[in-house]
């Protein structure tokens, strides 16, 4: 289980709110039982689409440099929950609960380098969100 930290915050509130209800998730996949492994996944997987897709307009209305390295390691993530939703479908749900372990350490390492970055750009590009999409 990961627990919410102080150091996962990048002060940029609609980010660090995402960041949470990932946070909130992946626990929900990590102690699903066998047969609430593939709605545990889907729900990932929609909010997923949902943050990664925030993230990408942020970065497109603020000019972010690096978007296409940052957008890539969204998309393998995507890619890979697909594959895992799929084997879980196929009666592999424990495999679920295996990707919910790896989406921890990848989230720390992600949020703590691509997404501080993307946070601290948009501080200094001024960019400030109009609304947060749905």
């Amino acid at each position: 289980m990961m627990e919410w930290q102080e150091r996962y915050e990048l002060g940029h509130v609609p980010m660090d709110a995402t960041h949470q209800e990932f946070v909130h998730l992946v626990n929900a996949l990590a102690v699903a039982g066998n047969e609430d492994v593939v709605a545990a996944l889907k729900a990932l997987i929609v909010h997923t689409e949902a943050h990664f897709a925030q993230e990408k307009l942020w970065m497109e209305a603020s000019g972010f440099p690096p978007i296409h390295c940052h957008v890539g390691e969204h998309e393998r993530v995507l890619e890979s929950l697909g594959s895992v939703l799929a084997m879980a479908e196929k009666g592999n749900p424990g495999l679920g609960r295996v990707v919910a372990g790896e989406l921890q350490a990848w989230f720390e390492q992600h949020a703590a380098t691509m997404d501080a970055a993307l946070a601290w750009h948009m501080r200094q590009a001024g960019y400030v969100p109009e609304a947060v999409p749905a």
